[in-house]
C-alpha cells in the first residue's frame, strides 16, 4: 500500500510495479476507485445489461489488482461494505492486491476519541474513509510504503508545460 499526499507518484509506481509483473506472465488489473464504485452502482440500475458480479468478477480473479486511490470517495456504508467484500476476497484467496491512497495512517476520529473542535479541523486518516476494520485488514495484508515529494502536477504546471 503505497500512501501519501496527490501528486507525488504514487500510481505512477503502482503502474510501473504492474507493468513489470505482466512482462513476467501475470495477469493484473487496474482499477480506479472512484470508477470502479461508480460502475457498480451503475449495474443496479435495471436498464444496465451488467450485474455487480461481472464487474467484480475479474477484481476478484486477477492475479494482481491496483485499486487506486482507495478512500477518495465518501465513506458511506455501501462504500464500506464494498470495499470489504472485495479486499476480503482477495484477501482470502491469496492475491495480491497494490493499493494507493492520499490518505495518512491514522485511526478514525471515532477510534482516537477526537470530539468537537478537534474532530472538525483534524485531517481525514485512512481509518476515517476506509473504517477501522479495514484499516486493521490492510495492516494484515499490505507493505505500508509512505511515498514523499512535492506535487509533480504543480511543478509540472508552474514551468509552464501545460
Amino acid at each position: 500500500m503505497l500512501i501519501g499526499p496527490s501528486g507525488v507518484g504514487k500510481t505512477h509506481l503502482a503502474v510501473a510495479a504492474l507493468k513489470e509483473l505482466t512482462g513476467k506472465g501475470f495477469h493484473c488489473l487496474f482499477c480506479d476507485y472512484r470508477e470502479l464504485l461508480k460502475q457498480i452502482q451503475n449495474s443496479y440500475n435495471p436498464s444496465v445489461q451488467t450485474t455487480e458480479l461481472d464487474l467484480l468478477r475479474p477484481v476478484f480473479e486477477t492475479d494482481i489488482v491496483l485499486l487506486d486511490d482507495l478512500g477518495a470517495v465518501k465513506p458511506s456504508e455501501w462504500v464500506w461494505d464494498t470495499v470489504s467484500i472485495i479486499l476480503n476476497t482477495r484477501y482470502n484467496e491469496k492475491r495480491t492486491t497494490v493499493i494507493t491512497s492520499n490518505f495518512l495512517d491514522g485511526p478514525s476520529a471515532g477510534a482516537d476519541g477526537a470530539i468537537g473542535a478537534r474532530r472538525a479541523t483534524r485531517e481525514e486518516t485512512l481509518g476515517d474513509r476506509v473504517g477501522e476494520r479495514m484499516r486493521s485488514r490492510l495492516f494484515e495484508m499490505c507493505s505500508l510504503v509512505l511515498v514523499n515529494g512535492k506535487d509533480y502536477r504543480q511543478r509540472f504546471r508552474m514551468a509552464g508545460l501545460r
